[in-house]
């Protein structure tokens, strides 16, 4: 099977395989930025992105010496913002280590910030012709089904197995147009759930075909319940302008910058709390409303709470990490994005809980 599927695989992608932006360019930086965007971002919601952060940041020079906040807010909206602090550092690393080009081989790429296996193969191989794996979850679940592995083939023993096919299968000739296609084929064929295996130029290969059990495969451990979190944030204005505060340097939407407020200590009221994170402002507040819910999931955990419409006074003068931002402001910040949908919809308050002061 390893010399056929090639050989089956490749002419079906020439002839199938979606005619998308990045397939396009050979330059190894935009292949760099569109593995890493596309990371758990659907194609189709992330191109629009990898256009616009290649216009923003044409050349890797310009990514290096592009600001913190201006990466950030190039990626605003994409979620997982670590991707985009990793590719700035990613950028300056080049750019300080190896004069600016993006190194050739695997072994070096993954020496760069939050370079792991499957980015520095994907541009290994693509840009530069190395023979080398780019196993992303699309390409498992075709080598898993195809191959019958069992166990789960994002860790342990399971994945080392995987490793080993996926190294073995990869051509001499054009292994960057093989690896593609063993994803293609996993996104738009060999999918997680009703599979077109009618469809699909590797059937005749493939042990869970065979079997007539192609759901079975792959396998992954059962998810950790996502605790629910409680929030509460503050939209206070001031002569014409909002209060804005940067979140930290590490951790969730580290960097950005968003409404004041955050995650409730247990049993800790929404106002008694809100009213703490303005007074280390230097400022004294009380709600006089409610702008909206919060409803917001991540990976590892699920905000739920409020956004409470509140007056605030105290001095003009704010700490470092605090404005009062103004509309231009807002448009060259980074800024939460679910914040910002309750910027851009500021109205009238609705009728919220008593005054907490």
């Amino acid at each position: 099977m390893d010399a056929s599927l090639s050989e089956r695989l490749l002419p079906w992608y020439r002839e199938h395989g979606r005619d998308l932006a990045f397939r396009r360019s050979r330059d190894p930086y935009a292949i760099l930025v569109s593995e890493v965007l596309l990371q758990r971002t659907r194609v189709a919601s992330g191109l629009p992105y990898y256009e616009r952060f290649l216009a923003r940041f044409p050349t890797v020079g310009d990514l290096a010496r592009a600001t913190g906040e201006e990466v950030l807010k190039a990626w605003e909206g994409l979620g997982f913002y670590g991707r985009a602090r990793n590719l700035h550092r990613t950028a300056k690393a080049i750019v300080a280590d190896h004069d600016g080009e993006v190194p050739r081989r695997s072994a070096e790429l993954r020496t760069l910030p939050g370079i792991g296996d499957y980015t520095a193969g994907a541009v290994a191989s693509i840009a530069f012709g190395e023979r080398v794996p780019a196993v992303d979850g699309n390409a498992a679940r075709v080598l898993a089904r195809v191959f019958r592995l069992g166990g789960d083939v994002s860790r342990g023993d399971a994945r080392r197995r995987l490793m080993a096919i996926a190294s073995r299968l990869v051509p001499e000739g054009d292994p960057g147009a093989f690896n593609q296609a063993l994803m293609e084929l996993g996104a738009t064929v060999c999918r997680p759930k009703a599979p077109r295996c009618p469809a699909c130029p590797i059937r005749e290969g493939c042990g869970a075909y065979a079997d007539g059990e192609p759901d079975a495969y792959p396998r992954f451990r059962a998810r950790a319940r996502v605790p629910v979190v409680r929030v509460a944030f503050a939209l206070a204005e001031r002569d014409g302008k909002v209060l804005l505060v940067r979140r930290p340097a590490a951790g969730l939407l580290a960097g950005m910058w968003g409404l004041p407020g955050g995650e409730l200590p247990p049993r800790r009221s929404e106002a008694a709390v809100l009213r703490g994170f303005l007074r280390d402002l230097g400022l004294t507040a009380r709600t006089i409303g409610v702008a909206g819910p919060v409803e917001h999931a991540f990976s590892h955990r699920r905000w739920q709470g409020t956004v409470y419409r509140v007056k605030a006074s105290g001095s003009a003068r704010l700490p470092e990490g605090a404005i009062w931002a103004t509309a231009l402001d807002l448009l060259r910040l980074p800024i939460v994005p679910f914040h910002r949908r309750f910027l851009e919809a500021r109205g009238p308050p609705t009728v919220g809980p008593p005054s907490p002061g």
